[in-house]
């Protein structure tokens, strides 16, 4: 048996609808920039004739699941919520085509990209990483997987509330690379395995929440998902 100095860090992992076994997570994925709308917002636009999809990571140690209440994080004036159809990973895949993709999808959740927002803007005008922005603790909110073998969404609602005010309200048929095209894509540069999560993207209608204020979203057919900010440590 392996001695470490100290405990490893337990397995993150996610409840699974209808059934006992937890998803365990290996890795988390997001899609930059994925509805034209929420570019243009953020002063950017998306050719997708001559610009590729862009990725960043987020770690497994991020996820936070639905329903929890987390601090308002530090270092940010500008925490900002992005509502997001989340895909699940259930077997290995490299350089698959988009025809080959859909096997490899083992489900979905609803997701939300918790965002330091002037942190991510500032390494973005710098040129630099958006890692303080993006991968921070409790930044990568799910909700449970909801089991969808070789499904592939093409057409569902997405939308997000705060305090009960509708601030995103979309469909994911406005996704710019949509879930054949993501996976195939991010294939040619990883090998995709079983307990990976990508999430797709968010439409327009970020913005910032403050301590005290409750998050709900959804995907329609997927999940609901839920977010209370509590005050910073």
């Amino acid at each position: 048996m392996t001695a470490y100095l100290f405990s490893p860090p337990a397995v993150s992992s996610l409840p699974i609808r209808g059934q006992s076994q937890r998803f365990a997570i290996h890795r988390i994925f997001c899609v930059g920039r994925n509805y034209h709308a929420h570019a243009a917002e953020m002063g950017r636009t998306v050719d997708k004739s001559v610009d590729p999809a862009f990725y960043f990571t987020k770690s497994p140690q991020t996820l936070v699941q639905s329903g929890a209440t987390v601090a308002y994080p530090p270092g940010t004036q500008n925490y900002h919520y992005e509502m997001e159809l989340v895909i699940a990973i259930g077997r290995r895949g490299f350089r698959v085509s988009q025809e080959q993709a859909a096997p490899l999808i083992y489900g979905y959740a609803s997701g939300l990209d918790m965002t330091r927002r002037d942190l991510q803007l500032y390494a973005r005008d710098k040129g630099r990483p958006w890692d303080l922005g993006k991968d921070f603790e409790q930044s990568a909110v799910c909700s449970e997987i909801v089991p969808m073998p070789g499904v592939v969404l093409e057409r569902a609602g997405i939308a997000l509330e705060v305090n009960g005010v509708t601030q995103q309200n979309s469909n994911i048929d406005k996704l710019i690379w949509n879930v054949r095209e993501i996976i195939a894509d991010l294939s040619r540069f990883y090998h995709l395995e079983a307990g990976d999560l990508i999430y797709t993207g968010t439409p327009e209608g970020v913005g910032p929440v403050v301590p005290g204020d409750k998050i709900t979203g959804r995907v329609e057919g997927v999940a609901e998902i839920a977010l209370t900010i509590a005050a910073a440590e």
